[in-house]
């Protein structure tokens, strides 16, 4: 069997538009995620009520519009390789985060390496929502590991497997639904109720992806000076501690790599939450977020391998399943299908 040139796209515009990312980053002006963060902030002002029917309506919009563009832009260029190539990797380039994820974790390992706890705390509210106002070194090294081990599944792992599952319809939907998560998806009071449906789609996207990245954790832990088995060991003991069914997954991982550890009070503004420790070890540094971007990086690079092999496997699949079109997700007959980038308020 070969490989449907659909597929054969599909597998190259990931790995084109990681490339992309890897090399250039995301765009300082009009990123396509941030205008459709503010594109979902002008729906949920509109449709916003207290309760979960509002939120579930939100989600569905929010995240039905994105998928159809991509199932349409899918559609349109199914029987066209070199276009579809082009729409698979500016799709794929638009919502990875990697290497933004990677600068910012260096940024903020110089930052403390210099003693200047002010532009740390600073540089914090781009990784997640926490209250940096009070926290000395070792808080700001921890927030920045667990926000790094985290996103690293969020904006690179998990877009990267949906888009060979679904090609641009996932990796669009995908995208839109973390974006959603983000900005809706924690218990803030206009949130609690409202924000619901977006964050169980979250949780419900990432329950492969975060699992994968912990695995992808320990096969690269040995970039970090960590060991496979030590990473399993802590993995496997910790990973199901966090209130989280998914962060809890990478932060483990990453932890038992680095030698670390990680969880305790998280101080968001107006609320604090205590979370169960994960890893042994003392807490975090700066040399620790190097080594931590190392790890995510290695991780993103894995996983971009496996999933152009996934949609390859999808394209033989489909020719062996006649017609090359029924089986995948755009095939005749079937319907199936931050603001700030890294801006976790529940990281």
């Amino acid at each position: 069997m070969t490989v449907t040139p659909r597929w054969a796209a599909d597998a190259a515009g990931l790995i084109a538009g990681y490339l992309l990312d890897a090399a250039i980053g995301d765009p300082r002006r009009l990123h396509p995620v941030a205008g459709y963060g503010t594109a979902a902030g002008a729906l949920e002002r509109r449709v916003h009520r207290p309760t979960r029917t509002a939120g579930t309506v939100f989600t569905t919009i929010a995240v039905g519009v994105p998928v159809l563009a991509g199932l349409a832009a899918g559609r349109a260029t199914r029987d066209h390789p070199v276009a579809r190539f082009a729409v698979t990797t500016a799709a794929t380039w638009t919502v990875l985060g990697g290497r933004t994820l990677r600068h910012e974790a260096r940024t903020m390992a110089r930052h403390l390496d210099a003693g200047d706890l002010p532009a740390a705390r600073n540089r914090l509210g781009h990784l997640c929502g926490r209250d940096p106002s009070a926290l000395d070194e070792p808080e700001l090294a921890r927030a920045t590991v667990e926000s790094v081990a985290e996103n690293t599944s969020d904006a690179v792992v998990a877009p990267l497997l949906w888009g060979a599952v679904l090609g641009p319809a996932g990796l669009l939907g995908y995208r839109a639904a973390n974006t959603l998560d983000a900005m809706v998806g924690h218990r803030s009071p206009r949130y609690a109720r409202f924000g619901t449906p977006s964050a169980r789609l979250d949780d419900l996207l990432n329950l492969a992806p975060s699992r994968l990245t912990g695995l992808l954790t320990a096969v690269v832990a040995p970039i970090a000076g960590g060991t496979p088995k030590e990473t399993l060991r802590v993995w496997r003991r910790d990973r199901d501690d966090h209130p989280s069914p998914n962060a809890g997954q990478c932060e483990s991982a990453m932890a038992g790599a680095l030698g670390v550890r990680l969880g305790g009070r998280n101080v968001y503004f107006g609320r604090s939450e205590t979370r169960p420790f994960l890893g042994d070890g003392p807490r975090p540094a700066a040399v620790h977020l190097r080594r931590a971007a190392r790890v995510s990086g290695a991780v993103g690079a894995v996983a971009v391998v496996l999933a152009a092999a996934v949609a390859g496997a999808r394209g033989k699949i489909t020719a062996g399943g006649g017609g090359g079109g029924g089986a995948g997700p755009e095939g005749p007959g079937r319907a199936t299908f931050r603001t700030a980038r890294f801006r976790r308020l529940r990281a």
